[in-house]
């Protein structure tokens, strides 16, 4: 008898409304970084679907995990299947206690912790019609998909989204119908560019021009917003565009009797929803659309289409089992049914007997990459038919990884199983790959949304997993709340604790065989030490789960020069890659750069913002000078004795630097509370309004350039000052943000609101009138003195109390902290920020995007995630076989559109010197004399062995030889070992476990000059 049992109880997750009506309550601590790649609609949406999820298998549960992560109202699992031994291998939710046990009973306790928001429930019985009704989506989890036609027919014609999923060995499909007349409410997630218009034609059509900082990126027929424009104001609203440059295009509007354009303007386009048909399951059988992820493979789609086919078609008359692993007859078998199965397709071409012979002899292996991959993949499409936010899969998405195999294949007898939790990954890649497996040493740097996942990994696939092999995992981060919706590794209750030992722990539970352990030392320079020769020596490949540039190229640096495998990897919302590097045989990270993030210019910032971009920057700028940098001068001035003679070495800042620090010792040093409301009251004076006054008084409004131009045009837009309002909800909180910011400095106890909303009526600031000063208008004239200092340092000294008398109390400097809604930091410079923005006439951002920027917050989704970490565990397979170049794969992803790439990875570009001797950046010179020779010796021996003759050697910034040095010197040092002339110039001493020292050499090759690698010199440790 069918039966449904609430695992968890879920709390309330919606909140009354004024018409009696509910609305979903987000938990923006939470799920903040996901939001910003679906936005708060979306979320909502997700988080009043309930979704059944029929098969708990490895892919089933990793479905199960991400949207569970991802907040969708509530997860009803189903699965009437014990687990196997083979299930162990993908399932990171089964022990091998549960062999045996229900598999949803086995693994719903610990997917209902993942997320207490969402109700997890189990249910038991045949799904039959009336139990799908109650279901806004529904996921089949490896059952056969192709037969599912009638369930499919079902939830067709009665509005319910349909989602099946296999994963086979290295063969995966996807199949989604999500009904007729789906709403698409946004494509692909991208921001549209808002664009600052600077000239409008006075024409029968109008012909509008934008600030050639952004491109427009618009297309005939779009259809824009148009704001804000002065002058012919009858141009504000929407249009249809045609397009007729990069900054320009045309609307149909006769601009010749309207008023002349003065200045101002954004353009926005509008994104269109659009409406998409779906056909049923038995109609997309017929007519096959699916993603090529693979472009070298470009007809294996259509190969896998015909192949899932024939295997239904041998499961439903073998009693729904799989064939068995490399059994060659049934194989055959499977063979013949796909002959007869793409007679029904001739645009096909002829069938791939070999590779769909090999798909038939693996696909009753379980392996956890595909079950990651698919698993992330599925769940994505689950939250666009939740939400409609993104572009759905049309209709199928078939995948292969033949590349991981073995050549040759292994035997029958090495795939057998025999009773072990790596039975599911042995019936496809055989015994002996698996054993090489559990000896690999791997480096993961990093131990967050993409370390978790990759430990998960792991530990199912056994990697590291023996007392000869070792997982060695590294963060130096906390664990904190915002965290847990993709970080799965992780509870609340291990808030505060190291990432890297929390979730090693939790890896271990999974596979109690994986030898793992964790660091929370910094993969830096500053820790070679820790990381040093001996240490990289004994890997067999690094991966990175990092979310900086920086660490990762200091990590790739590393791989290049001690020769080690990088996978490589990251992700952006729902964008997300995989590279790997190769010693010898590929490009490294570093050999190709992202575009450097983009910066403002200052006077930009300070006097002429056009975007809420430059707003937010603007007022982060001024919480690091007000709540951090001036606390710090305070205090560097109150307890270093050379603080004074250090800054005589700063002159454009020194006065400035003087001003702040007494400013804050004596000037403005506050007593209570009281006075700390005064001086924020009066800092919203001085920023939004006087400084506005000042900027006006030297260029009114009506201001004409020499050239005739108006001096208020293009991006320059003329501001307006703002007159405080204690009524104003953005007004107050400034106030209230920075007396409460400033009151934490000088440990004075912080008063409540109404208490703020009090003093600032007694508040009266002084009077301020404009004088003639000079500004900055252009990026590259020299920036004015502080216009708020009239003194000089000699002025300001003789007025700050002794250091070494004043007893003063230190200040508390303020570090920006973004997640903590308590802290005022968000609130004073969201406030900050959209009040400059009023300055400006700007669009104000909320909250939540202010945070975004301010914080440089980069979103993410467990989808994106798991998928992306599939994918690379694939390519370990690869590496621990010594497989060719051409095997491997680099990938990128966008499952917003949905988009997956895969292609070969670069070689190394090639230099040469000599009698064509090529190199790479993979290769040096290295020298090993077995014994630290002389500097003399060690020329001799570049002119014996390579015919270079070296004129300049240097080791870091010391030069230890050239040949247009002094003349005693170089006789002297040629005469004395390698080691000891670089620490005589280099000044430095070497590490005990030091070996090796780097110099690089310039020389010629027969008199020519030639460019060759790097010297890797041995002095020691033989």
């Amino acid at each position: 008898m069918a039966s449904a049992k609430v695992h968890q109880e879920a709390p309330p997750r919606k909140r009354a409304k004024s018409d009696g009506s509910k609305e979903p309550v987000i938990d923006e601590s939470l799920y903040n970084r996901q939001v910003y790649v679906i936005g708060m609609d979306a979320m909502k949406k997700m988080s009043q679907t309930s979704v059944l999820v029929s098969g708990l298998t490895g892919l089933g549960c990793e479905i199960a995990k991400n949207l569970i992560l991802a907040g969708v109202a509530s997860v009803t699992l189903h699965d009437p299947q014990v687990v196997g031994w083979s299930d162990l291998a993908s399932n990171f939710y089964f022990s091998v206690a549960d062999v045996g046990k229900n598999r949803v009973k086995a693994c719903i306790g610990k997917l209902s912790e993942l997320n207490g928001y969402v109700r997890v429930t189990e249910f038991s019985g045949d799904i039959a019609n009336d139990v799908l009704r109650k279901y806004q989506v529904v996921v089949f989890v490896d059952r056969c998909t192709t037969l599912l036609s009638e369930t499919d027919m079902f939830c067709h014609t009665n509005g319910i989204k349909f989602v099946a999923a296999e994963s086979r060995g290295v063969a995966g499909v996807v199949f989604c119908d999500f009904g007729k007349d789906f709403e698409i409410v946004d494509t692909d997630g991208e921001e549209p560019v808002t664009c600052l218009i600077t000239a409008v034609t006075q024409s029968v059509v109008a012909a509008i021009t934008v600030h050639d900082d952004n491109r427009h990126n618009l297309e005939d027929g779009q259809q824009v917003l148009i704001t804000d424009i002065e002058g012919p104001s009858a141009l504000n609203g929407e249009w249809k565009v045609k397009v007729t440059g990069p900054y320009t295009f045309t609307i149909e509007a006769d601009t010749t009797k309207m008023p002349l354009y003065i200045r101002g303007g954004y353009v926005k386009p509008i994104k269109p929803k659009l409406r998409k048909d779906f056909l049923p399951l038995k109609e997309a059988l017929d007519k096959p659309e699916a993603m090529t992820t693979d472009f070298s493979k470009e007809d294996m789609p259509n190969q896998l289409h015909v192949f899932f086919q024939a295997l239904h078609q041998y499961m439903a008359s073998h009693g729904d089992t799989l064939p068995e692993s490399y059994n060659q007859q049934q194989a055959d078998e499977i063979v013949a049914l796909a002959r007869q199965v793409i007679a029904k397709y001739p645009s096909f071409g002829p069938l791939k007997e070999k590779a769909v012979s090999t798909l038939a002899l693996t696909c009753s292996g379980n392996l956890n990459p595909m079950a990651a991959f698919l698993g992330g993949f599925v769940a994505q499409e689950v939250l666009k038919a939740c939400s409609g936010k993104f572009t759905p899969l049309s209709q199928w998405l078939y995948y292969d990884a033949l590349e991981i195999l073995p050549d040759p294949l292994p035997s029958p007898e090495s795939c057998k199983p025999t009773g072990t939790r790596y039975d599911g990954q042995i019936a496809v890649l055989g015994r002996s790959l698996q054993e090489l497996l559990t000896r690999q040493h791997c480096f993961v740097v990093g131990a967050g949304a993409l370390g978790c996942e990759y430990l998960k990994n792991f530990a199912m696939m056994g990697l590291g997993c023996s007392p000869d092999g070792e997982v060695i995992v590294t963060d130096m981060d906390n664990i904190e709340k915002t965290n847990l919706s993709r970080q799965f590794l992780f509870r609340s209750s291990d808030i505060g604790h190291p990432k890297s030992a929390v979730a090693c722990r939790r890896a271990k539970e999974m596979n109690p065989a994986l030898n793992i352990r964790h660091m929370t030392d910094k993969v830096a320079p500053e820790t070679e030490h820790i990381f040093d020769d001996s240490f990289w020596e004994k890997l067999d490949g690094v991966t990175n789960a990092l979310d900086n540039v920086q660490a990762r190229l200091f990590v790739d640096s590393k791989c290049v020069y001690y020769r080690k495998p990088l996978l490589e990897s990251g992700t952006l919302g729902t964008k997300g890659n995989v590279q790997v590097v190769l010693p010898f045989k590929t490009e490294s990270y570093g050999a190709s750069r992202d575009p450097p993030e983009k910066t403002f210019p200052v006077c930009t910032l300070k006097n002429f913002p056009n975007a809420i971009e430059h707003t937010i920057q603007w007022a982060r700028d001024a919480f690091e000078g007000l709540f951090k940098q001036t606390p710090e001068d305070a205090n560097a001035y109150l307890t270093r004795s050379d603080f004074l003679q250090q800054l005589e070495k700063e002159p454009s800042s020194r006065v400035t630097t003087l001003e702040n620090v007494f400013e804050a010792l004596v000037k403005s040093r506050p007593r209570d509370f009281k006075d700390c409301v005064y001086w924020g009251r009066c800092k919203f004076d001085e920023f939004f309004n006087n400084q506005i006054q000042q900027l006006l008084y030297n260029f009114p409004v009506d201001t004409i350039t020499n050239s005739g131009e108006r001096f208020w045009s293009g991006p320059k837009r003329p501001p307006v000052p703002v007159e405080f309002d204690v009524n104003d909800p953005t007004h107050f909180e400034f106030v209230a943000a920075a007396a409460n910011l400033r009151a934490g400095i000088y440990g004075i106890p912080a008063e409540p609101d109404a208490r703020v909303a009090e003093l600032c009526k007694e508040v009266r600031p002084p009077p301020f009138t404009p004088k003639r000063i000079n500004i900055q208008v252009e990026e590259n004239e020299k920036p004015p003195e502080d216009p708020s200092v009239g003194r000089s340092a000699e002025d300001i000294i003789p007025q700050l109390p002794p250091p070494s008398s004043s007893g003063i109390a230190l200040l508390r400097p303020v570090e920006f902290e973004k997640d903590d809604d308590t802290n005022f930091h968000m609130q004073f410079i969201a406030a900050c920020s959209n009040l400059r923005a009023r300055n400006y006439r700007i669009p104000e951002a909320d909250r939540a995007r202010t945070k975004q920027i301010a914080g440089k917050i980069i979103p993410a989704m467990v989808t994106t995630t798991a998928l992306v970490t599939g994918l690379a565990c694939f390519e370990w397979y690869k590496l621990i076989q010594g497989k060719p170049a051409e095997a491997f794969k680099n990938a990128f992803v966008n499952l917003a559109l949905p988009f997956v790439t895969l292609s070969e990875p670069v070689p190394p570009a090639t230099s040469k010197y000599g009698n064509d001797v090529k190199w790479t950046l993979w290769d040096r010179f290295d020298v090993d004399l077995g014994k630290d020779v002389t500097l003399q010796e060690l020329l001799k021996y570049f002119m014996d062995k390579h015919k270079l003759e070296i004129s300049i050697m240097s080791c870091g910034a010391s030069i230890i030889y050239s040949f247009f040095g002094d003349k005693a010197k170089v006789a002297a040092r040629l005469r004395k070992p390698v080691s000891e002339v670089v620490k005589e110039v280099s000044k430095t001493e070497f590490s005990a476990a030091q070996k090796y020292i780097n110099m690089e050499i310039c020389c010629t090759y027969e008199d020519e000059d030639c460019e060759v690698p790097y010297v890797r010199y041995r002095f020691r440790g033989w």
